[in-house]
């Protein structure tokens, strides 16, 4: 198939371009090479795409990339969003332009060019305050906790309205705290571990009893091509992709000591705003319909961060 990915220079977006490419697929990678963190780090995941012949870049915006209208792609795979929770407190016009605005766009494009299905990124963010556990699909969205929580919630109702609209075939994947080797610098696991191996110091929010669902990278991306491939023909639905097996922050911090042989060193501080207290996610829907079943350990997820930290 010819594949188009948006965010193919990021994290997720690198790691499932390179799933495709190694079996075969041809990837049109849509990337505008933001600032939000390092470029160096992209670009580095953009060469690692590059060593594929069937692999090609396309340095665009979302907003305004002609990329589906030229290429032809059979299916599309949406990544390409602003990320973070506290830095769409800062300039949330911004998170609407880019995910909301960039998503209008991708899907006007895709019913101009009758593209046969697309599967993009949502967030357990759109669970907000919620309290109850583990988080369903089936859960009502009534507290969203950010506006990339917001962002992210408007994505999924465009997505059902252009299916009702234009019968445009799509997935949404509410992605769980994703980690893993060329993971984003910013996020918890990637900061807390490289700051443990160095015996440097970090800020730790709260009292460490706030939980995560880590979600390591090579499941995400089985979830995702699981989702492309589409065998069981979803035409409009949302899926939780997380491990089901959430921690504490405490617990969390423990394992990367275990892991890395070093002791942590951290301020706490107050937990910030637009932070959730918990995330843990029903996977029973996505092992139905995707044959979903996260196989790493977040032992071993850790094991293989920490290798790669020390490579780099």
């Amino acid at each position: 198939m010819k594949i188009l990915v948006t965010g193919c220079a990021g994290f997720i977006g690198s790691h499932v371009s390179e799933a495709l490419l190694k079996r075969g697929d041809t990837v049109i990678g849509v990337d505008n090479l933001n600032g939000y963190y390092s470029v160096h780090i992209k670009l580095g995941n953009i060469d690692i795409l590059r060593k594929y012949p069937n692999f090609s870049l396309r340095v665009e915006d979302i907003r305004d990339t002609e990329a589906i209208s030229e290429e032809k792609p059979d299916r599309v795979i949406h990544l390409a969003s602003m990320a973070g929770v506290r830095c769409s407190l800062e300039n949330p016009s911004l998170y609407e332009q880019v995910n909301i605005g960039g998503f209008i766009h991708i899907l006007e494009e895709i019913r101009k060019n009758n593209v046969q299905h697309i599967v993009y990124a949502s967030s357990s963010s759109v669970y907000g305050l919620n309290k109850k556990v583990p988080f369903s699909e089936s859960d009502p969205i009534t507290s969203c906790n950010s506006p990339y929580a917001c962002s992210k919630m408007a994505m999924e109702l465009y997505a059902r309205t252009y299916y009702q609209l234009y019968n445009i075939s799509n997935i949404g994947l509410r992605f769980f705290t994703v980690y893993g080797p060329r993971g984003r610098p910013d996020m918890a696991p990637h900061k807390f571990m490289k700051a443990i191996m160095t015996r440097s110091k970090f800020q730790k929010f709260g009292d460490g009893t706030s939980s995560r669902d880590y979600t390591y990278i090579d499941d995400i991306v089985a979830g995702v091509v699981a989702a492309l491939d589409n065998d069981k023909g979803v035409e409009c639905n949302i899926y939780n992709l997380g491990n089901s097996k959430p921690i504490t922050l405490n617990g969390f911090i423990g394992l990367c000591e275990k892991v890395s042989g070093e002791k942590a060193i951290y301020d706490q501080i107050e937990n910030q705003l637009g932070d959730v207290p918990h995330t843990y996610a029903d996977i029973e829907k996505a092992q139905a319909d995707l044959g979903y079943a996260p196989r790493t350990s977040l032992e071993d997820g850790l094991r293989k961060l920490h290798a790669s930290l020390q490579i780099c």
